[in-house]
């Protein structure tokens, strides 16, 4: 097979590296990434040594089958200055999974069967394979400071009957032995399906995950509109719960009564919150960036940085213990030879990288960061006066402090007292830049009135900060 001159060049840059197989070795004190474990509270997620992380998520559904290696290098780089430290990736879109260097994934479209070229990396100038240019991906988001989020196979492909139980365990096997020594690994089950669909086919793939693969975390990702707890909160392999919170606007929703949560993705973090035993949770799948509302109708309205911003807010102040975003064209990776788009992308990846969305999700994660982060806990008694949908105002604090989230500028009455001290400081937070002004000092008691910057529109949205003076 022809590779590109760049990917000579590439190989010979590396030839200093070591290759996949003595990965492990090199991971140490070092490495930009440390192994992720759940908090001692078990609502959020710490690295090793117990620090807070914070999972900002972006989904490049596509990455391995559609870019090239300097493409694949471009996009991390641009997440990583942007802040983002998870991409969540389909490993197999579909059984004939083929990547943008003509290597098939699979023999015979098997599961069972990884198509593995026995003795080549992915230094090899002269041959690699599939699973070599994996590999290079998830070594170059690990150097960059990235977790990669690993779907094994895609859902439809076990809905169709293409993976059974056997199948499914040689292949989650294979697969967990192959990255349980890189440090940035984690292991998304599932992929837009319901656990209902094949669920014996779902549980055997986690638990053999978790027996070949102990040192990294698993969820499950499950189709719009539900939440992995549904079916999965009590399985032992299952660290983490995942809901996706889907594309549809209140008026186009049409599932179940029980679940008809419209766009209050809030509402399924309420959900998994109250669980026992207690596991963080998180939106792994909401509204995208440039997608149309409702999904399938390309003539409708696109979700807009305003939206995933709502979503983000309204999720991780709920005690969600992280966000991830999309983007229609980012997680397709779509292409200019392309011959067609799914739900109506216009724009390339490499164009829609720079959304502005995509550069404001960063502002969320800082916020969260810049204050004792595991003594958070969600607390709606700060607010005197609720409004629904659009209007619905949600609260977070600490011992210390306080965020209030408005989507859009409507005033906020607060219960004071919730917070330590005689009085608080109150700051306005601008989701879109970052920016903190200061707004003066309060009495720490009663109720007290505030009013965000400009007028009330959907949005205008900013976060109301308290600090304990």
């Amino acid at each position: 097979m022809n590779k590109s001159l760049y990917v000579v060049i590439v190989a010979a840059v590396l030839a200093a590296c070591s290759s996949p197989t003595n990965r492990e070795e090199r991971i140490g004190a070092d490495d930009p990434v440390k192994k992720l474990a759940i908090s001692e509270n078990g609502r959020y997620f710490m690295t090793e040594d117990k620090e807070p992380f914070f999972w900002l998520g972006d989904t490049g559904w596509l990455l391995f089958s559609k870019l090239n290696r300097e493409e694949a290098d471009q996009y991390l780089e641009d997440r990583r200055a942007k802040g983002f430290n998870v991409i969540q990736v389909m490993v197999l879109h579909g059984v004939g999974a083929v990547n943008a260097y003509g290597d098939s994934a699979l023999v015979n479209k098997d599961v069972a069967r990884p198509k593995v070229t026995e003795g080549s990396s992915f230094e090899d100038s002269l041959q690699y394979d599939f699973w070599d240019h994996v590999d290079y991906m998830v070594d170059k988001a690990a150097e960059k400071g990235m977790y990669m989020a690993l779907v094994p196979v895609w859902g439809s492909n076990v809905k169709a009957g293409f993976v059974n139980q056997s199948q499914g365990a040689t292949y989650a096997g294979w697969l967990a032995a192959r990255y349980k020594g890189r440090p940035n690994i984690i292991w998304l089950n599932g992929g837009d399906i319901k656990g209902s669909d094949s669920v014996e086919v779902w549980r055997k793939i986690g638990y053999t995950i978790r027996e070949k693969d102990p040192n990294h975390l698993i969820t499950f990702h499950p189709r719009g509109r539900t939440q992995s707890s549904t079916w999965f909160h009590g399985e032992p392999w299952l660290d983490f719960n995942m809901f996706q919170s889907g594309h549809r606007r209140y008026d186009q929703d049409t599932s179940a009564k029980e679940l008809r949560y419209g766009e209050d993705n809030w509402k399924y973090v309420a959900v998994d919150y109250k669980m026992s035993p207690t596991k963080p949770t998180l939106d792994g799948e909401p509204s995208y960036e440039g997608i149309p509302q409702g999904l399938h109708d390309t003539l409708q309205p696109v979700w807009k940085d305003r939206d995933v911003r709502r979503y983000g807010y309204w999720s991780v102040f709920s005690g969600a213990s992280g966000y991830t975003y999309g983007n229609n064209s980012v997680m397709q990776m779509h292409k200019p030879t392309d011959t067609g788009s799914a739900y109506g992308a216009r724009g390339t990846w490499d164009e829609a990288i720079k959304d502005p969305g995509a550069g404001q999700m960063v502002h969320l994660k800082q916020l969260l960061l810049s204050r004792p982060y595991f003594e958070r806990v969600p607390d709606q008694s700060l607010i005197a006066e609720q409004g629904d949908k659009y209007d619905y105002q949600v609260a977070t604090r600490g011992k210390d402090y306080a965020f209030i989230y408005s989507y859009n500028g409507r005033n906020l009455k607060v219960n004071m007292g919730k917070i330590a001290g005689d009085r608080v400081k109150a700051s306005w937070f601008d989701p879109r830049t970052g920016k903190i002004t200061a707004s003066g000092e309060f009495p720490n008691t009663g109720v007290t009135e505030f009013n965000p910057p400009g007028k009330p529109q959907d949005g205008n949205d900013w976060v109301l900060v308290l600090d304990k003076k």
